[in-house]
Formats: structure tokens, C-alpha cells, sequence
């Protein structure tokens, strides 16, 4: 308890009196007096609590100790310039200057002392007023806090639209589109149930779910029996070309001068999965063997894995790290074949007195430094390839029309003639792709086969997965279509007056023509049967495949869904 409460009554009129009385030149101030009765010394005490100064003592106030009877003063001139003793327990107290008029606080008083204090300072001592929190934030503060606000918004807007997210549209298939069972008849008659164009498709484009259509920026998944759109990706951004490849559907969208931003979607739901940017030319077409994927091109062709890491560069390199090591420079490119782990394509390059075909590995042990298996110049000009076996190639050449077949070294095996018109092989075909479909065989270990299908993946009557090859070559010439075997390359049959390769359906080769379907035997040709079909005049080439139990014909920007 502060001292002041040991203290009797003070006489107002006294204490002034000692306020205003003038300190005696040549006598110091002596506030550390001892008291008579404590022995302490004492400190002087404030006179009010509305003059004491901010200034904290230079030793903090410890808390007052109790009241010591008797203890009073002797003067009223006493009580003001020599406070109370302190009890025995409270330490001595740093000696403050006096100065009149405006006494010094010797220490912080606690709040117990300051109530103490309150109680024996008169009734007209008013507290001083509560001085209000200082703010730290002014009003140019809240100006830069609502500049930086704004800003932060508008530069958000711009990018959302100007952002590639706000230029795409993503609409999935829930539930996703079931499997639909292949038919193991053929139907009497076929009749078109419905159609959508698809100009950025050059192949009818589906899977045992879905027929995708590609039009103006957008692939849509389709019901394959009623044609109802089930799932959506579009951008802003041109198409260049859509096909299936590792059980997905790829999408590729130019950007500049390049097809170079390619989009996996899921077939049953259209959920995006991998993406990646390469360097495609514009007009490309996607070739898949089953393990990697090529991309065609005039000067350069690239190739992925089924994550769509890219594994190869081959040709003219838009951006090459270290010169050198491409096979050739300068070259350009007719046309491209696959086959599982090799890529053929014609090339011309400035050196060479003919063409020269090419047998690269998809996957080389550097991408940026191709690895060609055989390279040999050809008798002639104006060759494309046309399809590639386990160990042969095969090479169409003009003039006459012939067929020029080379091992897996490069040595040359035979030369087969070819009875077609001069347009056939006129030029280089559309997209650097002769027009070919190829029927596997799956065999099992138990030695059996089971008939020729598309599917990569088929399963034995054991229920143990069989391994697949290729086994028959499609190839439609522009006027005919001749069935090369696989393994040889050489021709088995030719059927003429076709508008395109076939395909698979039912375990009949499907074949159009002007008329409509040709029914044939898919390993001899045989004719088996024809289905009329009334395609309005159109005479260009037709693409065929199959969803299930619909038959999906590619009549150049226009697909048609036959049941």
C-alpha cells in the first residue's frame, strides 16, 4: 500500500504554502532524510495525481508494504517535502529532483497504489483523460491498399481472358458409355441412322464405346447408336487432326504454325489424361504401331510413347541442341508406314539421284540421333511406301506401276508389276499416308489362331491374353484395293472398282464401293455378298469402322453411322 495512506490529512492551505516556498541558495534539496521513526530513508511523493510526469523512475516501485501505526507527520511543511516512511519490507527508492510546482513520480505506481492514491488526493481532483490508441494506418494507406486491390483484380481478369482454361470446354460422360458387343453376324441390311460432320478426322475414329466426330475446334464422343453427343473437348484453337491410339482418343490443335498441343481423352468419359506440346506440320496424320506413335510431316517427323514422351526426332529440327546428328539434312518426305518398332518413309533428299526409303526405330537410345535399320536409293522417283512386315517393306512406284519389296537389311527381294491406271500412283497421297487397314491374327500358346480382327488386345478360349501380329495388309491404290500378306508383302488378291481399304465387321471384310458394301472373305477375297447404300453421289475415298454393332463410314468432312 502506498505511503500516502499512513499519512494523516494535509492541509491544503499548508501545503501550498510549502509549494511556494523558495528553496534557500547554498542548501540542496535532501530527499533521502532518514525518518525519525523508520530509520529508512524517505522519497519525496507527489502531490497530485494529475501532475505526475511520464517519465517512469529510475527504479521500478515495488508494491507498498502495510501501514505503520503512528506514523505521522510532525508539520504540515514535513508532510509535503518528506513523504511517510515506507515500511521496513519496501527497498529504498532512487532520490528524485525536486522541482516546484510540478513534483516528480519516483516510480510506477501499480493499480492498488493508484487506487490508494485516488482516496487521499482531494475530491475536485479530476483524472486525467484516457488517451486514445494512436492508428498506424492513414488515409494514403487505404489509398495504395485499394490501387493494389484493383490492380491484382484487373490483371486477374486479363489472364482468365486471354488463359487457355477460359478458351476450353470440358464435358464429361457420367455415366461413362458402356461397351457395346461386336456382332457375330452380319446384318441382311445396313441403313444410315444418323451423321455429324467431322472434317479434322481423314479415318472414321472409335472404339467399342465411342465414335468421335472433330469439327470446328470440338471432339465429341458420340452414342454410337443414336449419335447423341455424350461428352465434349473444345478450344479456341484450330484442329489438326484426331485419331485413336493406346486405348485413348488424341487430339491435336495447332498453335502458330505448328500441330503442336495434343490432348489424350478418355474414350468413355472424354476426361482429359496426358498432354504434351511438340512440333507436328500442319496436315499431319497420327501412325500408331501398337507401341509408339509417329507424327508425318515434309520435313520432320516426331514420335511418342503411349505417355506422349517424345521419343523420336527425325529430319529438320525447330529447335536443335546440338547440330549433327540427324542422318541426312535437307531432306524432304513423301510418305510414312508403321509397323511394331520401325517407321519406313521415302525421302528425297538433294544428294541422291532417286528416292530413298528409309527404316528407322521409333525409339532410339538418344530421340535427337535417329537409328536407321537400312536406307537404299530406289530405281526411280515418285515411290511411296506402302506397308511394313516383320522383315520385309514394301514401296509402289510409277512408271510402270510397280511393286518393289526389301528385306530387313535393305537388299532388295523381288519387284512385283501392278496392273493399275497411272492416277493411282500419281503424286504423293494425302497426308503422306497411302490408305491401308492391316488384320491381325492371334495366336495362342496352345498353337491355335483365332480369326483375323483389329483388336491389339484378344483374348485365347483359355483365358489367357494371345500375342497378335499382323498378318494381311488393306491396301486401297485409288481405284482397287490388293491384300498384301504380312510377312512377305507380296500380293494375295485385288478386288477393283473400290472407294477405299475395308475393314472388319462381323469376321467379313466390308469393302466400299460406288454401289455400296462389298462382303468378301477377309483372307482369300472371296465376294461373299453386297449391301447397297446410297451415298449421294459422293465418290471419294470411304474409311470404314466399326462400334459395336454400328458401321461408321468416313465420307471425306462427313460421318455416317450404319446399323
Amino acid at each position: 500500500m502506498p505511503p500516502e495512506q499512513n499519512a494523516a490529512p494535509e492541509d491544503p492551505a499548508a501545503r501550498d504554502a510549502a509549494q511556494a516556498q523558495p528553496e534557500q541558495p547554498g542548501t540542496p534539496a535532501n530527499p533521502e532524510q532518514p525518518s525519525a521513526e523508520s530509520g529508512e530513508p524517505a522519497t519525496e511523493a507527489p502531490a497530485e495525481p494529475a501532475a505526475v510526469q511520464a517519465e517512469p523512475a529510475a527504479t521500478p516501485a515495488e508494491p507498498a508494504s502495510a501501514a505503520i501505526p503512528g506514523d505521522t507527520p510532525t508539520e504540515p511543511s514535513a508532510a509535503a517535502s518528506e513523504p511517510p516512511a515506507l515500511s521496513a519490507e519496501a527497498p529504498a527508492v532512487a532520490p528524485a529532483e525536486a522541482v516546484p510546482a510540478e513534483p516528480l513520480l519516483a516510480a510506477p505506481l501499480l493499480p492498488g497504489a493508484l487506487l490508494a492514491e485516488s482516496a487521499a488526493t482531494p475530491s475536485d481532483a479530476e483524472p486525467p483523460p484516457p488517451v486514445p490508441p494512436r492508428s498506424f494506418v492513414t488515409r494514403w494507406d487505404l489509398v495504395a491498399t485499394a490501387v493494389i486491390t484493383v490492380t491484382l483484380l484487373v490483371a486477374a481478369l486479363l489472364v482468365w481472358t486471354f488463359s487457355d482454361a477460359r478458351a476450353t470446354v470440358s464435358q464429361t460422360s457420367n455415366p461413362p458409355l458402356p461397351l457395346l458387343d461386336a456382332p457375330t453376324s452380319l446384318p441382311p441390311t445396313l441403313a444410315e441412322v444418323w451423321r455429324a460432320p467431322s472434317t479434322a478426322t481423314q479415318n472414321a475414329v472409335t472404339t467399342a464405346q465411342v465414335v468421335v466426330t472433330a469439327d470446328n475446334g470440338a471432339v465429341v464422343g458420340r452414342d454410337p447408336l443414336s449419335g447423341q453427343e455424350r461428352w465434349r473437348y473444345q478450344r479456341d484453337l484450330p484442329l489438326c487432326t484426331v485419331a485413336p491410339a493406346f486405348g485413348q482418343i488424341l487430339a491435336v490443335f495447332q498453335r502458330g504454325d505448328t500441330c503442336s498441343e495434343v490432348t489424350a481423352l478418355d474414350p468413355a468419359t472424354g476426361k482429359r489424361g496426358a498432354q504434351r506440346n511438340g512440333d507436328a506440320e500442319v496436315g499431319t496424320r497420327l501412325l500408331v504401331d501398337g507401341v509408339h506413335l509417329t507424327t508425318t510431316g515434309k520435313k520432320y517427323l516426331e514420335g511418342w510413347r503411349s505417355d506422349l514422351v517424345k521419343t523420336q526426332e527425325y529430319g529438320q529440327v525447330r529447335a536443335m541442341v546440338q547440330p549433327g546428328k540427324q542422318l541426312r539434312t535437307g531432306c524432304t518426305y513423301g510418305s510414312v508406314a508403321v509397323t511394331p518398332n520401325r517407321v519406313g518413309v521415302i525421302e528425297r533428299c538433294p544428294d541422291d539421284p532417286g528416292d530413298r526409303l528409309t527404316v528407322f526405330k521409333p525409339n532410339p537410345k538418344d530421340f535427337d540421333k535417329p537409328e536407321a535399320s537400312m536406307s537404299v536409293v530406289l530405281s526411280g522417283s515418285g515411290a511411296r511406301v506402302i506397308a511394313l512386315g516383320p522383315d520385309r517393306v514394301a514401296a509402289a512406284l510409277p512408271d510402270p506401276a510397280r511393286l518393289a519389296i526389301y528385306d530387313g537389311n535393305g537388299a532388295p527381294v523381288s519387284e512385283v508389276p501392278l496392273n493399275l491406271p497411272a492416277s493411282d500412283l500419281q503424286g504423293d497421297p494425302d497426308g503422306g499416308v497411302a490408305p491401308t487397314t492391316v488384320a491381325l491374327s492371334a495366336r495362342c500358346s496352345d498353337g491355335t489362331a483365332t480369326p483375323l480382327t483389329f483388336a491389339a488386345n484378344t483374348t485365347c478360349p483359355s483365358g489367357e491374353p494371345a500375342s497378335t501380329v499382323p498378318t494381311v495388309v488393306y491396301w486401297w491404290t485409288g481405284s482397287r484395293t490388293i491384300a498384301l500378306a504380312s510377312a512377305t508383302m507380296t500380293p494375295l488378291w485385288t478386288m477393283e472398282n473400290t472407294l477405299g481399304p475395308g475393314t472388319l465387321f462381323a469376321g467379313r471384310l466390308m469393302v466400299p464401293t460406288p454401289a455400296g458394301l462389298s462382303v468378301a472373305d477377309p483372307n482369300s477375297g472371296a465376294l461373299l455378298g453386297r449391301l447397297p447404300l446410297n451415298r449421294e453421289g459422293y465418290r471419294g475415298l470411304v474409311t470404314l469402322a466399326s462400334a459395336g454393332p454400328v458401321l461408321v463410314e468416313q465420307r471425306g468432312g462427313t460421318l455416317v453411322a450404319l446399323r
